[in-house]
């Protein structure tokens, strides 16, 4: 099949791109960087230099290419994000994922894409659902100091479910873990708890739906032939909460124990999202995936899973 994979050289791109080849896919993949061309090529893939919002290049380059599926990766994440200003932080990932995502769905339609995959988030659900959230809830619009990060979220899955003519498939990821992430050994979330700078904020109860990277890429390579359009909750099988996960990750790294401060302190170091998220964010279910296409995580938790990626 012909495969057009936009965000070839993300920290997903990388792990997707040499299974769907492996699979037997026609794989054109883009990279805005002329210098991560040489990678795809090694790879097996057709390599496109292009930017998003270079409309007419882009169409072109999806017409050329004429791709039975599209699927869209594409994201600018800094290395480090600070909570306080996560706005700010994810502004170009957020006009990616609006403006961005317009301009690719334009360019699939002109070039008669069957299916559209995209990349989405799982930890924007209601907190006050008790059980781990499924996809016909619907996104929580009053979160504290993420209301534009949900605003985006919801015009880049309308824009890919709302398309005629093409198979929407949105996978709402969770957090990401494992190489080129904030939570490798190597990454700025490690730097930051080896030197305490990462406490545990009030009761802790804040709950996180983890995801390794190759678990989410090898779901993401069954939608390409499976699955109805729709929705679908990729992560594991036991959302954490952080009174739980940070400790054990910081005993994996060999640091001290995180300190736990007030809310009132945290509201001071990590703003009111940072609060949230430590406090009262809920898990997402990933039933729906499990039953469609028989998906199921190598990693189902994350304690195995940091554990084996803390000691690689």
């Amino acid at each position: 099949m012909r495969v057009f994979l936009a965000g070839a050289t993300g920290a997903i791109g990388r792990q997707l791109l040499p299974l769907l080849v492996q699979a037997g896919h026609d794989v054109t993949a883009m990279t805005r960087s002329p210098t991560r061309a040489g990678w795809i090529s090694s790879e097996h893939a057709h390599p496109v230099v292009c930017d998003v919002f270079d409309r007419e290049r882009l169409r072109q380059a999806l017409i050329e290419a004429r791709p039975e599926v599209l699927i869209h990766q594409l994201t600018s994440i800094p290395k480090r994000i600070h909570l306080r200003r996560v706005v700010e932080e994810l502004a170009a990932t957020n006009r990616l994922r609006t403006e961005g995502t317009l301009i690719l769905m334009e360019a699939a339609r002109a070039a008669k894409v069957r299916r559209v995959i995209a990349q989405s988030v799982s930890f924007l659900y209601n907190p006050n659902g008790g059980s781990p959230a499924s996809e016909d809830e619907g996104l929580f619009r009053l979160i504290p100091g993420a209301s534009e990060l949900v605003d985006t979220i919801h015009v880049h899955e309308h824009a890919i479910l709302g398309s005629p003519r093409i198979e929407g498939v949105v996978l709402r990821y969770g957090s990401f873990y494992g190489p080129g992430t904030f939570y490798a050994g190597d990454g700025s979330f490690a730097h930051d708890v080896r030197r305490r700078r990462v406490p545990v904020v009030g009761d802790g109860q804040g709950r996180i739906s983890f995801i390794h990277v190759r678990d989410a890429a090898a779901a993401t390579a069954m939608f390409v032939e499976a699955g109805e359009p729709g929705i679908y909750n990729v992560v594991d099988d036991e959302p954490a909460a952080v009174a739980e996960w940070l400790p054990y990750y910081a005993g994996l790294l060999k640091a001290k124990r995180p300190f736990r401060v007030p809310e009132f302190m945290g509201r001071l170091g990590a703003g009111p999202y940072g609060v949230y998220m430590m406090t009262e964010q809920r898990g997402a279910s990933n039933q729906k995936i499990k039953d469609v296409v028989g998906w199921k995580p190598e990693c189902a938790g994350w304690r195995e899973g940091f554990r084996a990626e803390i000691s690689a």
